[in-house]
């Protein structure tokens, strides 16, 4: 039997072939650290098929002004400060009286309302015996409403035991908007938010809900305490979740107490 012919590949055949591989290789780790560490103006929105981010924003000073624009029109201020300043505090009041009933708001609570324009809701939680309440919006009006992004609010973690707001519609950034209020809730503190599920907001509003589910999720350090029907100026929905609270200071108080 004949011995096999052994096969020799001279070192010359290798040569063109190994920069090539490596070259190849190198390309494509080039090409994914870039996908993966260029930022995207969009990329950090929070999108899904229930909660949709509207397009167009090429910046973000490009939708805070779009923002800017509904909150400083003339003829918009002048309504909210006559026509409709005491019709929504008496529905506010309502609202924030009927969460006093159901123990999630009291008179020592320490309130904020989130994107409170002139502050109807501010002055509704006033007259309901909340006293230490205030609001924030971009643009203020003191002292009811002070100057704050709710993207990114001007205070201190655990600062308040109660949050409300209705412009959840208006955040572009639903994530931050969720993180912001979870991280300046006290542990047990409730967060109160009026949503549309079933109309779409106005030309101002920066994202789309169609369920519950989104926020649930967006609520990480949360626990949903009730859904029910309101309405509350176009919104048709309350949505509550309370701030869980943290496992060493459950013991910490079953050992004190």
């Amino acid at each position: 039997m004949k011995p096999s012919p052994s096969i020799t590949i001279s070192t010359h055949q290798l040569k063109p072939f190994v920069p090539k591989c490596f070259l190849l290789s190198l390309l494509l780790s080039l090409l994914l650290f870039l996908s993966l560490s260029i930022p995207s103006y969009h990329q950090t929105t929070t999108s899904s098929s229930d909660l949709r981010i509207r397009p167009g924003y090429t910046s973000y000073e490009e939708y805070i002004q779009l923002q800017l624009n509904k909150t400083l029109n003339f003829n918009l201020r002048r309504l909210w400060l006559t026509r409709d300043w005491d019709r929504k505090i008496k529905v506010f009041s309502s609202f924030f009286a009927d969460l006093k009933n159901k123990r999630l708001l009291s008179n020592s609570s320490r309130a904020l309302c989130i994107g409170a324009r002139m502050g109807q809701e501010v002055e509704a939680l006033k007259r309901v015996g909340v006293s230490d309440s205030i609001g924030i919006d971009l643009v203020p009006y003191p002292p009811l409403v002070l100057h704050g992004d709710f993207h990114r609010q001007p205070f201190d973690d655990e600062s308040f035991d109660f949050e409300f707001s209705n412009v959840f519609d208006h955040a572009l950034y639903p994530n931050k908007f969720v993180r912001e209020i979870e991280r300046t809730l006290k542990p047990g503190g409730v967060c109160v938010l009026h949503v549309a599920l079933s109309r779409r907001s106005d030309k101002f509003s920066a994202n789309d809900l169609y369920s519950v589910e989104p926020l649930k999720r967006l609520f990480q350090r949360s626990e949903l305490v009730h859904v029910r029907p309101v309405d509350g100026f176009g919104l048709d929905t309350e949505i509550v979740f309370r701030k869980k609270v943290k496992k060493w200071s459950s013991w910490f108080c079953l050992i004190s107490c």
